[in-house]
């Protein structure tokens, strides 16, 4: 009798500590949820940021080769 209370009272012990984790891991993942939710990433850059890249729709229809052959040397 005493074996089966002792090991009711390990369950019970274990069951608790897996809730208590639980909930501690879902409001740490709610907490950076909002942290990230009000962040502006696609506000303009400030300071001396410069544009990286300039993309130009009169450019010739041949220039999807370049682009790809590029892409295919470099990686980029």
């Amino acid at each position: 009798m005493r074996n089966a209370a002792k090991l009711m009272f390990q369950v019970l012990r274990v069951f608790l500590l897996f809730a208590a984790c639980t909930i501690m891991f879902y409001y740490g993942i709610i907490w950076v949820s909002q942290e990230y939710e009000n962040y502006r990433r696609y506000d303009e850059p400030e300071g001396t940021a410069i544009k990286v890249i300039q993309q130009n729709s009169s450019e010739e229809e041949s220039d999807w080769f370049s682009r790809l052959l590029f892409f295919y040397l470099n990686g980029e």
